[in-house]
């Protein structure tokens, strides 16, 4: 009798750690570049809450806002590799993985307003390019919106030879970097996180991002001019490792699609309200002069960038910018 006992008690004592490990939630590390304030930002912090509501502790999410996990630059890798399982970097960064057609996202004066960007997200166009991703093994779950472009320097940039010279700090979008050379600046790649010093000791002139972003990360302090001008849009992807999304137990994946479903309604719900009032906060800390565009100044620089549609051939290919005009009513050349 003993004998039985103590192997029953040996028995559950190897049960035991198996027990506790399947009752262990699965751990999703979502990382991202931007502060906790921002769309993105909230955004991500929606996901977790609801994420961790619908499948009752199931899974838990932790969220590294501001590169606290990794740089922008290391993000992509770590995904591939496991060690990050969530990210929602913005589009521009898929070209380093031999995706470049994600860049046509970057088109200046493409996007008339959020609504046009968002139908075009969600339709044909959005969901060929997160196809794009499967062979990487990443899958696209969701676009995020961050709203259109401002531009900065520390002197006022209303027409295009304002440009001149200047140095920008742009993400990695050749797109990008094709129109500010076209404005006869100097753009130079750098990580988000290293720009407010960069700007802060003049490494670079200037940059563009959006308003929530310029408050959020205090680029007002050290920029004594900001043009309102919209001229291109920010977006982001949010994106998984498709190993460890595929084998997630579908009852667990699909709770979890329904927390991105809504986690994304919200956030491109919030997006345009959240930059409308960094906007007016940034004008309240008078640290900055903002300006506006007149319609000659508007059309000055679309014209002076206009001829980045027909370079953008050689270097996204005209598949997806049929698709893009197509979706929306635009020429390309």
């Amino acid at each position: 009798m003993r004998k039985l006992l103590l192997a029953v008690a040996a028995a559950a004592i190897l049960v035991a750690p198996a027990v506790v490990q399947a009752q262990s939630p699965i751990v999703i590390k979502f990382s991202h570049v931007v502060a906790n304030d921002t769309p993105k930002g909230k955004g991500a912090l929606k996901f977790k809450e609801l994420a961790e509501k619908y499948t009752d502790g199931k899974v838990k999410v932790e969220v590294y806002p501001n590169s606290t996990l990794y740089k922008d630059k290391e993000e992509i890798e770590a995904l591939q590799l496991g060690s990050v399982q969530m990210l929602a970097p913005s589009t521009a960064k898929f070209a380093p993985l031999g995706v470049k057609e994600f860049e046509a996202l970057d088109l200046p004066w493409l996007f008339k307003d959020d609504e046009t960007y968002a139908h075009a997200m969600k339709g044909t166009v959005g969901k060929w390019l997160f196809q794009k991703l499967e062979a990487k093994g990443i899958s696209g779950l969701a676009y995020w919106d961050n709203g259109f472009h401002m531009v900065s320097s520390n002197r006022p940039l209303m027409k295009p030879t304002d440009f001149q010279g200047l140095k920008f700090r742009i993400s990695g979008s050749k797109i990008a970097d094709q129109y500010f050379r076209l404005m006869g600046s100097i753009p130079q790649i750098m990580a988000f996180s290293e720009v407010y010093q960069a700007l802060q000791t003049g490494v670079v002139d200037g940059c563009e991002n959006t308003a929530s972003n310029y408050l959020t990360q205090k680029f007002y302090e050290v920029q004594k001019d900001i043009t309102v001008s919209y001229h291109a849009h920010l977006q982001y992807a949010v994106i998984v490792n498709s190993k460890f999304w595929n084998g997630l137990p579908p009852d667990i994946r699909t709770q979890l699609d329904k927390a991105m479903a809504d986690a994304t309604d919200y956030t491109n719900s919030i997006a345009r309200k959240e930059n409308e009032d960094a906007l007016a906060e940034i004008k309240k800390t008078g640290k900055t002069t903002l300006h506006y565009l007149s319609d000659a100044d508007r059309k000055a620089w679309q014209e002076a960038m206009q001829p980045t549609y027909k370079w953008a051939k050689g270097r996204v290919g005209q598949e997806v910018l049929d698709l893009v005009a197509k979706e929306l009513d635009v020429k390309m050349n």
